[in-house]
């Protein structure tokens, strides 16, 4: 049986995105890109608790809706707005700057009573927090958090903001740092690294765990080093990741592992076929995060050494947290920062990949009523039922 993200890929594989600048991707459930039918009645702060769920309409910014994450992101939050009985409404923004910061004007002038967003830098978050305190719009981030220590302005003005809610995001320097160990426990010792955007908050973390990982194995192993390449750049695309990889393998022909650091899914796919290309699959291993939907047989065929992923349902939480604030369940946020910690699933073989693909793949996590008791829940509650996401937990609901 063909599996759901396959079959649901492929549907929306011809969908038209950001032909005007403002892409609806229509109600909860409809794989199309539609516009939205109903406009919501008031917009953000303490008017919106009278909404009824028919009435609220949630947007979405996100890079790509289309590509492997991005897919697998929209096909979760679709459901989420199905089973809650509200709309939700998507821009593709390709993490291009200035696009990302248009989308949010576009979704509040939508309608929009509540935002999600997946930018590409921090400083494209002072825009957006001001348009939400303008149109009165409730803004949680997914997959990207603030960096205090890094931009404390940025991080004082979200704090400061009573409609800016906080950020769902995984730990990235420890995602890098367990991926280069799995190439490294593989006897890989010359590993070349492509990057997405210069500067991208998470990128830059999973970047710090690669070379921690690195730097921590020539310390105890001084006799039998390893060696990080400088970063090739890829974007967001399958063809840049292609490019990324033959120039990594050109330039160094004793390269023996790769290390496409994310970007959505599609510069991986590149790198796996440059390197398939030059005949080299057993040669490289292949590490990366985001999940492909052929994961398990390319773990099988070696053209994948490992992954991280299993995270598409990080917006879920962040669309949980905007939900209730509009509905006024969740309150106060001016003064306040809600770092929300989700976990990757990590994979290394195709045993591993075998119980992701039947309570994630195959199926949703999430039941249509598991996501509606999701919705009940108080902050302190939503935060643990993000901690708690695993196949283990998956399994233990799903198998009953």
């Amino acid at each position: 049986m063909k599996k759901i993200f396959r079959k649901w890929i492929a549907a929306t594989s011809c969908a038209a995105m950001l032909t005007t600048g403002l892409a609806a991707c229509g109600n909860a459930g409809n794989t199309g890109n539609a516009d939205s039918t109903a406009a919501a009645s008031t917009s953000g702060g303490a008017e919106t608790k009278a909404l009824e769920d028919k009435d609220i309409k949630i947007g979405v910014s996100i890079w790509s809706s289309t590509d492997v994450l991005g897919s697998q992101c929209k096909l979760i939050l679709d459901e989420a707005a199905k089973a809650l009985g509200v709309q939700v409404q998507y821009v593709d923004q390709g993490h291009v700057s200035e696009k990302v910061t248009a989308s949010v004007e576009q979704l509040a002038a939508a309608g929009c009573q509540g935002i999600v967003i997946c930018n590409s830098s921090d400083t494209e978050m002072t825009s957006a927090i001001k348009t939400a305190n303008d149109n009165k719009v409730y803004l949680a981030q997914f997959f990207r958090v603030i960096s205090e220590q890094n931009n404390p302005d940025i991080y004082k003005m979200a704090t400061d903001s009573p409609y800016y809610i906080g950020a769902v995001h995984e730990n990235e320097p420890e995602n890098g740092e367990k991926l280069v160990n799995i190439l490294l426990d593989k006897g890989d010792r010359n590993i070349g690294l492509i990057g997405w955007e210069q500067g991208d908050a998470t990128w830059l973390g999973r970047w710090e765990g690669y070379k921690a990982g690195v730097e921590k194995w020539n310390k105890e192993h001084p006799d039998d080093p390893a060696k990080l390449s400088e970063p090739q750049y890829a974007g967001t695309s399958s063809e840049g990741g292609s490019k990324a990889a033959e120039a990594l393998m050109s330039a160094d022909p004793t390269l023996d592992a790769l290390i496409p650091a994310g970007g959505g899914g599609d510069p991986l796919q590149g790198a796996i076929a440059a390197v398939e290309r030059a005949g080299k699959t057993q040669e490289i291993d292949i590490v990366s995060t985001d999940f492909l939907p052929d994961l398990g047989e390319r773990l099988e065929n070696g053209s994948m050494a490992g992954e991280s992923g299993g995270h598409y349902c990080d917006p879920l939480i962040a669309f949980m947290l905007v939900y209730n604030a509009i509905k006024g369940n969740y309150s106060g946020f001016e003064g306040r920062f809600e770092d929300v910690p989700f976990p990757y699933l990590y994979v290394s073989s195709a045993d591993d990949y075998k119980a992701y693909e039947k309570y994630f793949v195959d199926q949703l996590p999430f039941t249509d009523e598991e996501l509606v008791e999701m919705s009940k829940l108080d902050l302190a509650g939503l935060k643990d039922a993000a901690a708690k996401i695993s196949i283990e937990d998956a399994e233990a609901r799903l198998s009953k």
